[in-house]
């Protein structure tokens, strides 16, 4: 095993123990830690940072399963609907310049990042926010625990399942920034259902997305596999000390240091181009 390998496995590694850490959301960094080390355009680190989150939500997706916690026609129809959408979003990737495409992804990282940081501080000083009254468009059946599907609820899902599929196509993040917001939004589920059916969504949607990638010749399976690889190593480590260290807190430094990243990202891609 080459040095290039080793350092994808590490980096794969880090991805995972943030996955394992924040939750759904964290392998937003994948695509930036791919660039900067291992020198990546955006397009090449793409599809390889939704090969490991993809991954290793698949893994967290599964003890979900096992809970009972997945709601997984939800989860099968937003991401019947991501994977449809999401060619969209990789022809659209291979046809824009690496400036404008680079510059994207870095407001979306900044952005992401600041509302975690504000959410995590909001939840610093007053707590969890209390249970909402309004009628939400998809909600539980008190009887049988599914969500009773009408056609607001479906109407939300599947805007859904097509902001997160364009967003994987196009800039290989798994979205699940847009999919916990958007289950919190529209449904009254839990916390830990919302996460574990968003982790079914991208890893369903992400599969979607590393096909096409796949068929279309642009998957690079030498840097992809170990980076992958390393990333259930970490998660599956991250695991074990989450309990131990999650909270607002680790969410804000997770917030910072996506910040710095986009920035650098930003500066690094008008750098080369000026």
């Amino acid at each position: 095993m080459n040095e290039h390998s080793l350092l994808g496995i590490g980096l794969g590694a880090i991805i995972g123990a943030i996955l394992a850490l924040t939750g759904a959301g964290g392998g937003i960094l994948a695509v930036p830690l791919l660039v900067f080390g291992l020198g990546l355009s955006m397009v090449q680190a793409a599809p390889i940072g939704l090969l490991a989150v993809g991954l290793a939500a698949g893994v967290g997706a599964l003890l979900g399963l096992r809970q009972g916690v997945v709601r997984y026609r939800a989860a099968a129809f937003i991401a019947g609907i991501g994977i449809v959408v999401a060619p969209l979003g990789l022809w659209l990737a291979h046809r824009l310049p690496n400036l404008p495409l680079t510059l994207a992804f870095s407001a979306l990282l900044l952005y992401v990042s600041t509302r975690i940081f504000t959410t995590a501080l909001r939840e610093l000083r007053h707590g969890h926010a209390a249970p909402r009254a309004e009628v939400l468009p998809c909600v539980l059946n008190p009887l049988q625990g599914r969500l009773r599907w009408t056609l607001p609820c479906a109407r939300a899902l599947a805007f859904t399942g097509m902001l997160s599929g364009l967003l994987s196509g196009l800039l290989g993040v798994g979205g699940g920034f847009v999919i916990i917001p958007a289950l919190t939004r529209y449904t009254n589920l839990d916390m830990k259902s919302v996460v574990a059916t968003s982790l079914a969504v991208i890893a369903l949607v992400s599969a979607g997305s590393v096909a096409t990638a796949t068929l279309a010749g642009v998957m690079y399976w030498s840097v992809g596999a170990p980076f992958a690889g390393g990333a259930v190593l970490g998660l599956i480590a991250g695991r074990q000390i989450a309990g131990y260290l999650a909270g607002p807190r680790l969410q804000q430094m997770f917030a910072i240091v996506g910040g710095i990243a986009a920035l650098m990202l930003a500066l690094s891609a008008l750098r080369i181009f000026a």
